[in-house]
């Protein structure tokens, strides 16, 4: 009988975030022409105790048609506007990684050029001056993004923070109601063709042995199938990033409920804070070479603002990625196609658009190896734009007081991120590529907040009414103060527009 040229079995191994938006996808793209299957262990755990997300999550609910009160309901969201970097540049300094946009508009350049001018002339305030996001931070309210034409709020970019064991669990609920079929089952072996390799199926601990077509390792740092069936290589990039370690606990929450992240720079490496509607999520990622496990636990429990809430989460990894996350017909989503700390909440966007990049490239049959040769080199592209951009916040400092600092500051850096320091400390641009994740904005916060200053500007600015532009400059003050100071508590916008949840004071 011939074989049908189309894909109609998909296993997923391991469940977690990666897996249940990985099934959550799937299902909701092919409905019930492919048949999916997750199977999930309790020896593969999950890792976080909470999660901060980037404005892109909103994309991929928006494709699976989620009910943002219902999902806020369910996994104790908060909303995050960005990210406050406290005693990154040196202890003492603050500044906050907003998402939206300067000004009123979006990635183009020519605000922050035109503001480099006035600021040399000292006409003009600080850049965060003319951020929604960092306004709306500072004072702890909150608005939806407007999508009315012209409306300042368009500017207003959010994500969220949410407890990432009910959001995986807010996910199963959705996918075995669109008819993905679970297990629970620890996998023994993989089964392979003798002729090609490929994965054939998965041997359970049970003696039940799941066939499948095409198979998603979302194991985590295990990397069952990528990495130990199929002998995938890791690169290893810790030397670039040589934090190596996570301690984290949930705590009781006795501060404001504030719409953005806090990373607190250490002498070993940094702290987070995550507020939910519940608790807060703490964690202190450090590097082994620079301090002891229980350095960093003391840290992070000294460090908390209420009492803990579960037993300390000890978390080991190498930052790095899999070499090819798309190898035969084994595709790796989440920590088993690689790692990078979540210093700029990364984790769940990787996971997000390695979903989005397997529909696009989703093979038939025959395994095309040009859908995995466009798969890993895309994937290749936004993991090392998003390592750079890492490597800036540890690399552009003035701290000298501790080992870890004197080394990330006098590290050699990869060429790509050396080029863009370099144009952009010239005359303040950046070449970015359109399909970066991080936009302008992100990078311009960064690298100023970090301590890099542009020599000057670029020559056409020179051509402009000084007189004019500082007039704008001026009225786009006021009129974003004015816009923020008549937005909504953050907490009270939760509790009037019903997104709290029920079991937010448990």
């Amino acid at each position: 009988m011939r074989k049908s040229r189309w894909i109609s079995k998909v296993v997923i191994l391991g469940g977690g975030t990666a897996g249940w938006m990985t099934a959550a996808a799937l299902s909701h793209t092919f409905g019930q022409a492919v048949e999916i299957i997750l199977v999930e262990s309790d020896i593969i755990g999950t890792v976080g105790v909470g999660e901060a997300t980037i404005p892109p999550i909103r994309m991929f609910h928006h494709m699976l048609g989620i009910n943002e009160a219902e999902f806020m309901r369910a996994t104790g969201a908060t909303f995050k506007l960005g990210i406050e970097f406290r005693d990154w540049l040196k202890q003492g300094s603050t500044y906050f990684h907003p998402f939206g946009a300067y000004g009123v508009e979006r990635d183009m350049g020519y605000f922050f050029q035109y503001w480099l001018r006035l600021k040399e002339q000292g006409q003009v305030a600080d850049l965060s001056e003319f951020s929604l996001c960092t306004l709306a931070a500072r004072s702890n309210v909150f608005a939806p993004t407007s999508e009315r034409p012209g409306d300042p709020l368009q500017h207003l970019q959010s994500a969220y923070h949410f407890d990432a064991g009910r959001y995986a669990q807010y996910l199963k609920g959705l996918c075995l109601a669109r008819g993905v079929s679970h297990k629970m089952g620890d996998m023994l072996t993989a089964e392979r063709e003798p002729e090609n390799g490929y994965v054939t199926g998965l041997k359970l601990k049970s003696g039940e042995l799941l066939s499948g077509d095409l198979f998603v390792d979302c194991s985590g740092m295990r990397a069952m199938l990528i990495g130990q069936a199929l002998g995938v290589d890791y690169e290893d990039w810790s030397h670039w990033l040589p934090m190596n370690r996570a301690c984290a606990v949930p705590c009781e929450q006795q501060l404001a409920l504030t719409p953005y992240t806090i990373s607190t720079a250490k002498p070993f490496g940094w702290q987070w804070r995550i507020p939910l509607q519940h608790r807060v999520g703490n964690g202190v990622v450090y590097s082994s070479e620079f301090a002891t496990d229980e350095a960093a636990e003391r840290c992070l429990l000294e460090g908390l603002e209420g009492a803990p809430l579960a037993p300390v989460n000890r978390i080991k990894f190498t930052a790095g990625r899999r070499r090819t996350p798309w190898h035969k017909n084994v595709v790796a989503i989440g920590l088993a196609s690689g790692f990078l700390e979540p210093l700029e909440s990364t984790s769940i966007q990787f996971i997000q658009s390695s979903i989005h990049r397997l529909i696009r490239y989703f093979p038939d049959a025959g395994f095309s190896p040009l859908c995995a040769q466009a798969f890993n080199q895309d994937a290749m592209r936004e993991i090392e734009d998003v390592r750079d951009f890492l490597i800036l916040h540890y690399h552009a400092t003035e701290r000298d007081d501790a080992e870890l600092w004197r080394y990330v500051k006098a590290m050699r850096i990869p060429d790509s991120l050396q080029e863009r320091i370099e144009l952009f400390r010239e005359r303040g641009q950046l070449n970015l590529a359109a399909e970066e994740l991080f936009p302008s904005t992100s990078w311009h916060a960064v690298l100023l907040g970090q301590g890099i200053r542009p020599r000057t500007y670029m020559p056409t600015m020179a051509l402009q009414d000084d007189a004019m532009l500082a007039t704008a400059y001026s009225n786009l003050e006021r009129k974003f103060k004015h816009i923020v100071s008549r937005l909504s508590d953050h907490a009270s916008y939760l509790k009037e527009n019903k997104l709290t949840s029920i079991m937010e004071t448990r």
